[in-house]
């Protein structure tokens, strides 16, 4: 049973996991600035930049993805300004328009370039990859100190350890600055903090956790871990910085229960089927989210100010 749970789940349950923390950290300052959607919109406009990145040059290098999904956010801005201006409609019906036109562009290209084969397709992008990312070199877990097991660890895993130590550091880095201007922009100008550079910043830190965590677990959990665990943790506390530590909470025990429900759930229920990982990761995250709306300690305090 050890053997197998190295081999079969190890991996894709901390590449999960990882996933998860990445998309969570910079999520908590996207709903604290009112931009929660903004993760929800990063995903629909990476995906055919992703596919454009990978049919130019071949590759599916995570340097080439990212200029590929920077390029197409390049792309958003100047096609919502555009639209904004001719067609005289507000910022929120123009950025409906390029993120659902582009999702559906990306789509097209997924079905007619031909990808299939590099594990890039329709369904790969939507529900990612991971019960896909074994181990095969694994023994049992001595193998975790076995330097030529480690090397053959898939490279998903150490592409999304890369990027979330990547995303804490930055995290760590730029707190008082990201804190100032998320809860004062004005202050936070008028002391000399580039504000504007720190909002694209953030930005850029989310799609760079969104283009790395786009094959390995594909959409589903990309749109929800920018959400759910920042807003559930949000119902918990006050407190900006418990708030960043129960969403990374939340994000590890929604991927840690999802995977293990997916894969093991149906057994115990007598079939012979599981189901998504991805899918089952974001239903527990939103069930966490269910559960603060109506038992969080926060939730309570406001419903009692409401009352008095």
């Amino acid at each position: 049973m050890g053997s197998d749970f190295v081999q079969l789940s190890l991996t894709p349950l901390l590449t999960g996991c990882l996933a998860a923390i990445a998309c969570a950290l910079p999520g908590n300052f996207l709903i604290l600035r009112r931009q929660a959607l903004a993760g929800d919109a990063i995903s629909h406009v990476v995906l055919p930049g992703i596919i454009l990145a990978f049919l130019v040059t071949g590759s599916l290098e995570t340097g080439a993805m990212l200029a590929g999904a920077a390029a197409a956010a390049l792309v958003a801005v100047v096609l919502i300004e555009l639209i904004r201006r001719i067609g005289r409609i507000e910022p929120g019906a123009a950025m409906g328009v390029v993120f659902t036109g582009l999702f559906a562009a990306g789509v097209l290209l997924l079905e007619q370039s031909n990808t299939a084969g590099v594990h890039l397709d329709v369904e790969h992008a939507l529900y990612g990859n991971l019960e896909s990312l074994i181990w095969l070199s694994a023994q049992d877990w001595s193998s975790l100190l076995d330097p030529a097991a480690l090397a053959d660890l898939p490279p998903e895993l150490l592409r999304m350890a890369a990027t979330a130590a990547v995303i804490v550091l930055l995290t760590i880095l730029f707190w008082r600055p990201l804190k100032l201007s998320t809860f004062d922009e004005g202050y936070a100008a008028a002391i000399g903090l580039p504000v504007t550079a720190i909002s694209l910043g953030l930005v850029m830190t989310a799609a760079l956790a969104a283009v790395a965590a786009f094959d390995a677990v594909g959409s589903i959990i990309v749109i929800a871990m920018f959400i759910c665990p920042p807003a559930t943790a949000r119902l918990m506390t006050d407190s900006l910085a418990r708030q960043v530590g129960w969403s990374v909470v939340f994000a590890a025990s929604a991927a840690t229960i999802g995977y293990l429900l997916a894969g093991y759930g149906p057994g115990l229920l007598g079939s012979d089927h599981a189901v998504s990982a991805a899918g089952m990761i974001a239903t527990v995250a939103g069930l966490q989210l269910a559960a603060a709306c109506c038992l969080a300690p926060r939730r309570r305090r406001i419903g009692a100010a409401r009352e008095g």
